[in-house]
């Protein structure tokens, strides 16, 4: 089963959502993954196939700053384990980032509808194809963040818990559920994603 944890507060995300992750391991998973705003304003994406440990191996000496990011371990149900398919996945224009636990049975249709506008992919999952799904959607309306996702969502058929950052947005994470569940811990200055 796949696990899920988001902050933003004044603290240091990372710490945080690596030590969320270590909770979750007893679920069993086969990759995991982690996005920062960081504190220079750029989103970075750090994935790795393997253990929590191997991805906090491979982010040593890479920017791991700023008190906003989500965090995953992924159990395959579309595309094999691998970084590529690992979470969280950005959109084309890599400023968005998305996790997601659940099935989106549709996907094949959306990907089709997107790769028909343009859109490439870098994996093999319905995950990846709900982020470039909603950054279409907020590209051509204009709109933010949480109205792309909520027309997205209107759109997908399955469950679904996401989270989903924002590079031009540092405060707000958007997260979602159907069918799936979620839960939002609020502390004093800060909100805590634990799934």
């Amino acid at each position: 089963m796949c696990g899920i944890v988001g902050y933003i507060g004044k603290r240091e995300a990372y710490p945080i959502l690596i030590k969320g992750l270590k909770r979750l391991e007893y679920r069993g998973y086969d990759s995991a993954g982690v996005a920062l705003i960081s504190d220079n304003h750029q989103l970075n994406v750090y994935k790795t196939k393997g253990k929590v440990a191997d991805l906090e191996s491979f982010v040593v000496h890479k920017d791991i700053s700023g008190a906003i990011g989500i965090a995953h371990t992924r159990w395959a149900t579309h595309g094999e384990p691998s970084p590529a398919n690992a979470h969280p996945h950005y959109s084309s224009s890599e400023r968005f980032a998305l996790i997601h636990n659940g099935i989106i049975e549709n996907y094949a249709v959306l990907k089709e509808k997107l790769q028909a506008k343009g859109y490439q992919f870098k994996s093999d999952t319905d995950t990846e194809v709900l982020v470039q799904l909603i950054e279409y959607i907020q590209q051509n309306n204009q709109i933010d963040l949480l109205t792309a996702v909520q027309l997205a969502l209107r759109e997908v058929i399955g469950a679904y818990a996401i989270a989903v950052m924002d590079r031009d947005n540092p405060d707000e994470i958007v997260a979602a559920r159907k069918s799936s569940p979620l839960v939002v811990g609020i502390g004093e200055g800060e909100f805590l994603l634990p799934l």
